[in-house]
């Protein structure tokens, strides 16, 4: 008896200790160290399972409201019905059927668009279905089915009168797209391909080559054009230097960038080029790297929008105030903000009035059309229209958007085209840039037209990417460049933020519902999502305050931080989460604001798992 009494406390010891000081060989720690991998990719595809299904929600919610309304303008109008549905049906690209029925005794029905026997099979029984159930006045909605490799989901709407229904047979694939992109995005999958485009995956320090097998191998790892390079002269190459080099090296082209020059080669290799290039006053040649996609307070009811999808899923903006914030400054139109990315859907319903002239440097002289998707969620973060009824909420009122193409339809872009992209927004008046994308290459290319926006007074923002590593991401690691990682609901660092001491500041990005192609909006997730609510933050400030030089425009960001993680800046969180009303009031003068108040871990704790005991603002 008196043996157990001791052996247990013992046990005990010696079972926290080896959760404290784990032992074991290096074979173990790899395993876990491969497990631990494995848990990460569970948990990002649980994420991107999360955006989907909220992506899906918020499709259901705008085709409900659009054919309440359609039916609504149907029972008020005698004219030709087929006419109005074919309208409905052609502005909304993703209804493939759209029938009308009379629910009195004549029964009439007008129908457009046609379906193929396999999805009519499917169909006709949810449709008989969603007749019982707006019989009661109900609305019906099926669940999401699949025919082939689309998805499709059986909308009804009864008419208040009773005395009509509205049925829609409605295609869902972009939520297929969704989660394509966000496997890319939160690097669930390897990307890109080492056999894409030709291109090399290297590691970044020391560029070896690297074969990407494992979504978990993308950190660290950069990729470049595998016959590119990029070259900057001490001076400036004469004519008949630059055609004595396109004759050594066999060029295809030559791109130039102030005194910066691409060069393709169809025999020599990036390598190859590199040394070559030893024998010309040159200040640097590298490599021609890829960047990528990086995706609860109480509210103030006298600021509280009427957007549609805000109460129910935009946590976001009352998470860092931004309610209270618009009491002080809703943006202004004087102030732009350039967002470099895939482009932007120039005709969705809720950025009209929103969009400057953009560029493409992509496809040059075509507009900066979005064919990802990634732009148009971003643009729509920063300045959504508010207060229409309409979709979701930005976090600006009145701030334009730049829309400059830099990234192609995979989701990549070369240095020189995301130059090109800050370099032009810069001349073209743009006093804030939102770069939602990165690499871990550390190139003086890109730095060159970072510092060039910078001079010129520009507030430049990045995220920092998604593979929760604390190696630097560029161009967010830029001294000139406010880095952006990403929280959670709850104010917690997201599972795949990337971290560091180049830090700056947390913003929300998680399922974060925004703008997408085609009418649509979306729930997406990243760091990506995170960088454009304190470009807008920043283009508020300037907006309220255009006298701030981007210098002291940072360092109202940074210093009206609410701290998180340990005190003061540390790795995980930098600074801490944006706040609105804290940076207003710092911007506008009013210096007795205050910022970085702490809470302690056991209320954070407490306050996770009681959520509805959340005081209104974390500070």
């Amino acid at each position: 008896m008196k043996f157990a009494k001791i052996a247990f406390p013992v046990f005990i010891l010696t079972v926290i200790g080896l959760l404290i000081f784990p032992v074991g060989d290096q074979k173990n720690d790899e395993n876990m160290i491969q497990m631990n991998k494995s848990s990460e990719i569970q948990i990002k595809e649980a994420l991107m399972n999360q955006d989907v299904s909220k992506t899906n929600e918020l499709c259901r919610i705008q085709c409900t409201r659009h054919f309440t309304q359609s039916l609504k303008n149907l029972n008020n109008n005698f004219k030709d019905k087929k006419e109005i549905l074919s309208k409905m049906k052609e502005n909304h690209s993703n209804v493939v059927q759209v029938i009308w029925m009379d629910q009195s005794k004549t029964g009439k029905t007008v129908k457009i668009g046609n379906l193929n026997e396999n999805l009519k099979n499917k169909v006709l029984p949810l449709i008989s279905e969603g007749k019982k159930v707006i019989k009661e006045n109900k609305l019906f909605q099926s669940e999401t089915f699949q025919v082939g490799k689309n998805k499709y989901f059986v909308l009804a709407i009864p008419s208040k009168e009773k005395n009509s229904a509205l049925f829609g047979v409605i295609k869902q694939d972009f939520l297929n797209q969704i989660a394509i992109e966000q496997r890319k995005n939160l690097r669930i999958v390897p990307y890109p391909s080492d056999k894409r485009y030709g291109i090399k995956s290297v590691d970044s320090n020391t560029l070896q080559d690297v074969k990407v097998d494992h979504p978990e191998e993308n950190v660290g790892t950069s990729h470049y054009h595998l016959k590119e390079i990029v070259v900057k002269f001490k001076n400036q190459p004469t004519q008949s230097d630059l055609r004595q080099i396109q004759s050594d090296i066999q060029a295809t082209s030559m791109k130039k960038l102030g005194y910066t020059y691409v060069f393709s080669s169809s025999t020599l290799d990036a390598e190859q080029m590199m040394s070559y290039f030893n024998k010309w006053n040159v200040e640097y040649t590298e490599p021609h790297y890829l960047y990528m996609t990086n995706e609860t307070t109480q509210r103030s009811t006298e600021n509280e929008p009427n957007d549609v999808l805000y109460d129910p899923y935009q946590w976001n903006l009352p998470n860092i105030d931004t309610l209270k914030g618009w009491d002080l400054s809703k943006g202004s139109d004087q102030i732009t903000v350039a967002v470099i990315d895939t482009g932007v859907d120039i005709k969705h319903p809720d950025l009209q009035g929103k969009l400057l002239e953009g560029a493409n440097f992509v496809e040059e002289e075509t507009q900066p059309l979005d064919d990802v998707g990634h732009g148009t969620h971003v643009a729509g973060i920063i300045s959504a229209t508010v207060d229409n009824s309409e979709g979701i909420a930005g976090m600006s009122w009145y701030n334009k958007i730049m829309p400059i193409k830099v990234l192609d339809s995979t989701g990549a872009g070369s240095t020189y085209a995301v130059a090109q992209g800050v370099i032009w927004a810069t001349d073209q008046g743009a006093k804030v840039i939102n770069m939602s994308l990165g690499n871990y290459a550390e190139t003086q290319f890109l730095h060159d037209a970072i510092k060039y926006a910078y001079d010129k007074d520009v507030v430049l923002i990045a995220a920092t990417g998604n593979d929760n590593t604390n190696q630097p991401g560029y161009p967010a690691a830029y001294p000139e460049v406010i880095a952006v990682s990403a929280t959670d609901e709850s104010s917690n660092k997201a599972n795949f933020s990337n971290y560091g001491d180049y830090l700056d500041v947390m913003a929300p990005g998680v399922s974060i519902a925004s703008t997408y192609p085609d009418n649509q909006y979306a729930a997406l997730s990243g760091t990506s999502m995170a960088s454009p609510h304190v470009s807008a933050l920043a283009a508020m400030i300037r907006s309220l305050n255009p006298t701030l030089k981007n210098v002291e425009v940072m360092e109202i960001i940074r210093n009206t931080a609410v701290d998180l993680g340990d005190a003061g800046k540390d790795s995980y969180y930098g600074f801490g989460l944006i706040h609105v009303e804290n940076a207003l009031e710092n911007a506008g003068g009013n210096q007795s604001v205050q910022v970085n108040k702490k809470k302690s871990w056991f209320q954070r704790l407490i306050e996770s798992l009681y959520p509805n005991k959340t005081p209104s603002t974390v500070r």
